[in-house]
């Protein structure tokens, strides 16, 4: 469960940074608190659905979209433990 909470904070945090905005300005158009984003960003909490949707809808994605950034991650993570693991054999 913690992976899938580092993944949601981690896509959050790309989609941010792919509009070039600040946690600021993404906690004033999710109206949450900028140290909240920052928590959510780092995996150190886990958000609401309602907080999720907030943050999907502020990035301009819908929540199916950002939990599919979530799941791209984490299959991307999996090829790189299977790539390493081939190359430790």
């Amino acid at each position: 469960m913690k992976a899938f909470v580092q993944d949601f904070g981690l896509a959050v945090r790309q989609l941010r940074e792919a509009r070039g905005w600040s946690q600021e300005q993404l906690a004033e158009r999710s109206d949450l608190n900028r140290s909240y984003v920052g928590e959510v960003e780092r995996g150190s909490v886990v958000p609401s659905i309602v907080t999720a949707q907030k943050l999907a809808l502020a990035l301009g994605v819908d929540g199916a979209g950002l939990l599919a950034h979530c799941e791209q991650l984490e299959q991307s993570r999996a090829a790189q433990r299977i790539r390493l693991a081939s190359i430790a054999c």
